[in-house]
Protein backbone atom coordinates (compact mmCIF):
# COMPACT_ATOMS: atom_id res chain seq x y z
CA UNK A 1 0.00 0.00 0.00
CA UNK A 2 1.46 3.28 -0.51
CA UNK A 3 0.43 7.01 1.29
CA UNK A 4 -0.65 8.93 -1.86
CA UNK A 5 -1.17 12.79 -1.84
CA UNK A 6 -3.51 14.22 -4.78
CA UNK A 7 -3.60 17.94 -5.41
CA UNK A 8 -6.80 19.11 -7.28
CA UNK A 9 -9.13 21.46 -7.57
CA UNK A 10 -11.77 19.77 -9.71
CA UNK A 11 -13.94 18.15 -7.13
CA UNK A 12 -15.25 16.13 -9.91
CA UNK A 13 -11.94 14.69 -11.03
CA UNK A 14 -10.41 14.65 -7.35
CA UNK A 15 -13.56 12.60 -5.17
CA UNK A 16 -13.93 9.97 -8.09
CA UNK A 17 -10.04 9.38 -8.24
CA UNK A 18 -9.51 8.88 -4.51
CA UNK A 19 -12.65 6.42 -4.31
CA UNK A 20 -10.86 4.57 -6.62
CA UNK A 21 -7.74 4.96 -5.35
CA UNK A 22 -8.82 3.26 -2.03
CA UNK A 23 -10.22 0.37 -3.79
CA UNK A 24 -7.06 -0.38 -4.93
CA UNK A 25 -5.49 -0.48 -2.14
CA UNK A 26 -3.53 2.92 -1.35
CA UNK A 27 -4.33 5.30 1.62
CA UNK A 28 -4.69 8.67 -0.23
CA UNK A 29 -5.08 12.45 1.55
CA UNK A 30 -6.13 15.16 -1.20
CA UNK A 31 -6.08 18.75 -1.39
CA UNK A 32 -7.56 21.40 -3.09
CA UNK A 33 -4.91 23.85 -3.30
CA UNK A 34 -1.22 24.19 -4.26
CA UNK A 35 -1.00 25.75 -0.50
CA UNK A 36 -2.29 23.19 1.30
CA UNK A 37 -0.76 20.52 -0.71
CA UNK A 38 2.30 21.55 0.50
CA UNK A 39 1.74 21.50 3.93
CA UNK A 40 0.14 18.03 3.54
CA UNK A 41 3.28 16.70 1.73
CA UNK A 42 5.25 18.00 4.67
CA UNK A 43 3.27 17.26 7.59
CA UNK A 44 2.41 13.73 5.95
CA UNK A 45 5.06 12.82 3.98
CA UNK A 46 3.48 10.94 1.74
CA UNK A 47 5.46 8.29 -0.90
CA UNK A 48 4.33 9.76 -3.92
CA UNK A 49 2.27 13.12 -4.58
CA UNK A 50 -0.07 13.79 -7.68
CA UNK A 51 -0.45 17.42 -8.58
CA UNK A 52 -2.85 19.10 -11.06
CA UNK A 53 -1.14 21.98 -12.61
CA UNK A 54 -3.87 23.87 -12.64
CA UNK A 55 -4.44 25.29 -9.48
CA UNK A 56 -6.71 28.14 -8.33
CA UNK A 57 -3.84 29.58 -5.69
CA UNK A 58 -0.70 28.92 -7.84
CA UNK A 59 0.50 27.60 -10.94
CA UNK A 60 1.25 23.67 -10.69
CA UNK A 61 4.94 24.26 -12.08
CA UNK A 62 5.79 26.69 -9.44
CA UNK A 63 3.84 24.54 -6.79
CA UNK A 64 6.33 21.84 -8.12
CA UNK A 65 9.20 24.32 -7.58
CA UNK A 66 8.34 24.81 -4.25
CA UNK A 67 7.92 21.51 -3.30
CA UNK A 68 11.30 20.41 -4.68
CA UNK A 69 12.70 23.30 -2.67
CA UNK A 70 11.52 20.66 0.41
CA UNK A 71 11.04 17.01 -0.48
CA UNK A 72 12.51 14.63 -2.59
CA UNK A 73 9.08 13.06 -2.57
CA UNK A 74 8.31 11.39 -6.53
CA UNK A 75 5.62 13.35 -8.49
CA UNK A 76 3.30 12.43 -11.45
CA UNK A 77 2.07 15.81 -12.81
CA UNK A 78 -1.66 15.46 -14.31
CA UNK A 79 -2.17 18.07 -16.89
CA UNK A 80 -4.32 18.92 -19.94
CA UNK A 81 -1.07 20.44 -21.52
CA UNK A 82 -0.28 18.00 -23.90
CA UNK A 83 2.41 19.75 -26.16
CA UNK A 84 6.03 18.41 -25.96
CA UNK A 85 7.25 22.00 -25.10
CA UNK A 86 5.32 21.94 -21.97
CA UNK A 87 5.94 18.43 -20.77
CA UNK A 88 9.59 18.74 -20.69
CA UNK A 89 8.99 22.23 -18.77
CA UNK A 90 7.78 20.02 -16.05
CA UNK A 91 10.29 16.96 -16.27
CA UNK A 92 12.76 19.71 -16.08
CA UNK A 93 11.19 21.33 -12.92
CA UNK A 94 11.56 18.17 -11.07
CA UNK A 95 8.18 16.02 -12.09
CA UNK A 96 9.00 12.25 -12.26
CA UNK A 97 6.48 11.37 -14.71
CA UNK A 98 3.00 13.21 -16.32
CA UNK A 99 -0.39 12.32 -17.35
CA UNK A 100 -2.30 14.23 -19.72
CA UNK A 101 -6.05 14.46 -19.00
CA UNK A 102 -8.40 12.62 -19.44
CA UNK A 103 -7.02 9.86 -18.15
CA UNK A 104 -8.70 6.59 -16.04
CA UNK A 105 -7.89 5.30 -12.26
CA UNK A 106 -6.42 2.55 -14.16
CA UNK A 107 -3.60 4.52 -16.22
CA UNK A 108 -2.54 6.62 -13.06
CA UNK A 109 -2.35 3.37 -11.06
CA UNK A 110 -0.14 2.01 -13.47
CA UNK A 111 1.67 4.97 -14.01
CA UNK A 112 2.02 5.28 -9.63
CA UNK A 113 3.31 1.83 -9.42
CA UNK A 114 5.69 2.07 -11.99
CA UNK A 115 7.27 5.47 -10.51
CA UNK A 116 7.49 3.81 -7.36
CA UNK A 117 9.25 0.37 -8.64
CA UNK A 118 11.98 3.21 -10.17
CA UNK A 119 12.30 4.81 -6.77
CA UNK A 120 12.82 1.04 -5.21
CA UNK A 121 16.55 -1.26 -5.45
CA UNK A 122 16.24 -3.79 -7.93
CA UNK A 123 16.53 -7.30 -7.15
CA UNK A 124 20.34 -8.13 -7.33
CA UNK A 125 21.30 -4.32 -8.02
CA UNK A 126 21.46 -3.30 -4.51
CA UNK A 127 25.54 -3.05 -3.98
CA UNK A 128 26.88 0.18 -3.48
CA UNK A 129 29.02 1.50 -6.18
CA UNK A 130 32.08 3.80 -5.46
CA UNK A 131 33.80 6.36 -8.05
CA UNK A 132 36.56 7.92 -6.39
CA UNK A 133 35.41 9.31 -3.38
CA UNK A 134 31.98 9.10 -5.13
CA UNK A 135 29.89 6.07 -3.38
CA UNK A 136 26.47 5.73 -4.47
CA UNK A 137 24.16 3.43 -2.46
CA UNK A 138 20.65 1.74 -4.23
CA UNK A 139 19.71 -0.11 -1.36
CA UNK A 140 19.60 3.35 1.02
CA UNK A 141 19.42 5.81 -1.85
CA UNK A 142 22.20 8.25 -0.16
CA UNK A 143 24.92 9.89 -1.70
CA UNK A 144 28.40 10.66 -0.42
CA UNK A 145 31.43 12.44 -1.80
CA UNK A 146 34.29 12.31 0.48
CA UNK A 147 32.04 10.95 3.38
CA UNK A 148 29.39 13.97 2.94
CA UNK A 149 25.93 13.30 2.40
CA UNK A 150 24.80 14.50 -1.15
CA UNK A 151 21.25 15.20 -1.15
CA UNK A 152 19.41 14.17 -4.36
CA UNK A 153 16.22 14.13 -5.74
CA UNK A 154 14.49 10.52 -6.79
CA UNK A 155 15.23 11.55 -10.31
CA UNK A 156 18.67 12.68 -9.66
CA UNK A 157 20.01 9.74 -7.82
CA UNK A 158 18.83 7.98 -10.59
CA UNK A 159 20.27 9.06 -13.12
CA UNK A 160 23.81 9.30 -10.96
CA UNK A 161 23.21 5.55 -10.42
CA UNK A 162 22.65 5.12 -14.31
CA UNK A 163 25.47 6.44 -15.05
CA UNK A 164 27.95 5.07 -11.97
CA UNK A 165 26.55 1.41 -13.52
CA UNK A 166 28.32 2.83 -16.72
CA UNK A 167 31.33 4.29 -15.06
CA UNK A 168 34.19 4.92 -16.80
CA UNK A 169 31.61 4.50 -20.64
CA UNK A 170 30.25 7.33 -22.79
CA UNK A 171 26.49 6.69 -21.95
CA UNK A 172 23.82 8.74 -24.91
CA UNK A 173 21.13 11.05 -24.04
CA UNK A 174 18.96 8.50 -25.74
CA UNK A 175 20.04 5.47 -23.43
CA UNK A 176 19.27 7.73 -20.51
CA UNK A 177 15.71 8.96 -21.56
CA UNK A 178 14.75 5.52 -22.36
CA UNK A 179 16.58 3.71 -19.23
CA UNK A 180 16.11 6.64 -17.04
CA UNK A 181 12.97 8.54 -17.80
CA UNK A 182 10.86 5.86 -19.45
CA UNK A 183 10.29 8.07 -21.78
CA UNK A 184 11.25 7.67 -25.72
CA UNK A 185 13.70 9.88 -27.06
CA UNK A 186 12.67 12.83 -28.91
CA UNK A 187 14.55 16.44 -28.87
CA UNK A 188 14.55 16.31 -25.25
CA UNK A 189 17.68 16.58 -24.83
CA UNK A 190 17.19 19.61 -22.63
CA UNK A 191 15.70 17.30 -19.81
CA UNK A 192 19.25 15.64 -19.67
CA UNK A 193 21.18 18.37 -19.55
CA UNK A 194 19.29 20.20 -16.78
CA UNK A 195 19.39 17.30 -14.70
CA UNK A 196 23.40 16.58 -15.43
CA UNK A 197 23.67 20.73 -14.55
CA UNK A 198 21.89 20.08 -10.85
CA UNK A 199 23.96 16.96 -10.09
CA UNK A 200 26.97 19.02 -11.00
CA UNK A 201 26.04 21.78 -8.66
CA UNK A 202 25.44 19.43 -6.02
CA UNK A 203 29.35 17.27 -7.07
CA UNK A 204 30.75 20.64 -6.70
CA UNK A 205 32.04 21.27 -10.42
CA UNK A 206 30.41 22.67 -13.51
CA UNK A 207 30.63 22.04 -17.41
CA UNK A 208 33.66 23.90 -18.25
CA UNK A 209 35.86 22.16 -14.71
CA UNK A 210 34.35 18.82 -14.95
CA UNK A 211 35.53 16.59 -12.13
CA UNK A 212 33.40 13.20 -12.11
CA UNK A 213 30.72 14.11 -15.45
CA UNK A 214 31.98 14.80 -18.32
CA UNK A 215 30.21 15.80 -21.34
CA UNK A 216 31.27 14.33 -24.62
CA UNK A 217 30.11 16.55 -27.36
CA UNK A 218 27.46 14.98 -29.76
CA UNK A 219 27.86 11.45 -28.21
CA UNK A 220 27.07 11.59 -24.19
CA UNK A 221 27.95 11.93 -20.99
CA UNK A 222 30.67 9.90 -18.97
CA UNK A 223 30.90 9.18 -14.93
CA UNK A 224 34.85 8.93 -14.11
CA UNK A 225 37.19 9.43 -11.20
CA UNK A 226 39.25 12.72 -10.90
CA UNK A 227 42.45 12.50 -12.11
CA UNK A 228 44.48 10.39 -9.42
CA UNK A 229 42.07 9.21 -7.35
CA UNK A 230 41.40 5.73 -7.02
Amino acid sequence: MARLLLIEDDLTIRLPLVRALHERGHAVASAGTAMDGVRLAIDDRPDLVVLDLGLPDLDGREMLRMLRAVSAVPVIVATARDDEAEIVRVLDAGADDYLVKPFSAAQLDARVRAVLRRGAPADGGDTAITVGELRIDPRSREVTLAGAPVELTPREFDLLHHLAGRAGEVVTKRELLTEVWRIPYGGADKTVDVHLSWLRRKLGENATAPRYLHTVRGVGVRLSAPDGAA
